[in-house]
C-alpha cells in the first residue's frame, strides 16, 4: 500500500474526528439545550479550555490537510530524482503530525480533568459549587451520588458523557497522529510508493 494513500485515509479521518470534537464542545455549554447555564458562568471551568474546538477540532484540520495533500497527482523531482519531492513531503508530514499530537493531547488531558473534576452544579444546600471535586473521580463509580446535583437536571450525566467522548475522540487522533509520524518516516525514507511501478506512474 503507497505511504501517500495511508495518509490520505488518516488525514479523511482526523477531519470528521474534529468535526465531532467540535459539536461534542460546544454541546457542553448547554445543558439541556439552555443557554442560561453559560452566561450565568455556571459552566464547568474546563469547558472554556475549548479542548474540542481548538486542540481536537481547528488545530486538528491542519494535520488533516497536509495528509489529505500527499495523495495528489503533482510529483515535484528534486536533485534529479522524480520521486524525491515526494519523499521530503511525507518528512515533512511528519511535523504536521507532532502538531496533531499536541492538539488531541490537549484534548485528552483537559476531558479527562473535566471528568475528574466533576461539573458545577447546584446542590442540596442551594451553593453552586464543585460537588464532586474532591471525591478524586470517584463519583464517576458510584452513580447513586449523582442526585446530589440538583440543578441542571442530569447535568453530571450530561458532562460525564460528552467529557467522555472529548476523551475517546482525541485518544484516537492521537493514535492516528502517531501512525502517521511513522508512515511518514518510513514513506520519507524507504520511498513515497511501495513498488517500482507506482514511482514511474507518478
Amino acid at each position: 500500500m503507497c505511504y501517500g494513500k495511508c495518509a490520505r485515509c488518516i488525514g479523511h479521518s482526523l477531519v470528521w474526528l474534529a468535526i465531532l470534537c467540535i459539536v461534542a464542545n460546544i454541546l457542553l455549554y448547554f445543558p439541556n439545550g439552555e443557554t442560561k447555564y453559560a452566561s450565568e458562568n455556571h459552566l464547568s471551568r474546563f469547558v472554556w479550555f475549548f479542548s474540542g474546538i481548538v486542540g481536537g477540532g481547528l488545530l486538528m484540520f491542519l494535520p488533516a490537510f497536509v495528509f489529505i495533500g500527499l495523495e495528489q497527482d503533482d510529483c515535484c523531482g528534486c536533485c534529479g530524482h522524480e520521486n524525491c519531492g515526494k519523499r521530503c513531503a511525507m518528512l515533512s508530514s511528519v511535523l504536521a503530525a507532532l502538531i496533531g499530537i499536541a492538539g488531541s493531547g490537549y484534548c485528552v488531558i483537559v476531558a479527562a480533568l473535566g471528568l475528574a473534576e466533576g461539573p458545577v452544579c447546584r446542590d442540596s444546600f442551594g451553593q453552586w459549587n464543585y460537588t464532586f471535586a474532591n471525591t478524586d473521580g470517584q463519583y464517576l463509580l458510584d452513580t447513586s451520588t449523582w442526585s446530589q446535583c440538583t440543578e441542571p437536571k442530569h447535568i453530571v450525566e450530561w458532562n460525564v458523557s460528552l467529557f467522555s467522548i472529548l476523551l475517546a475522540l482525541g485518544g484516537i487522533e492521537f493514535i492516528l497522529c502517531l501512525i502517521q509520524v511513522i508512515n511518514g518516516v518510513m514513506g520519507g525514507i524507504c520511498g513515497y510508493c511501495c513498488s517500482r511501478q507506482q514511482r514511474y506512474d507518478c
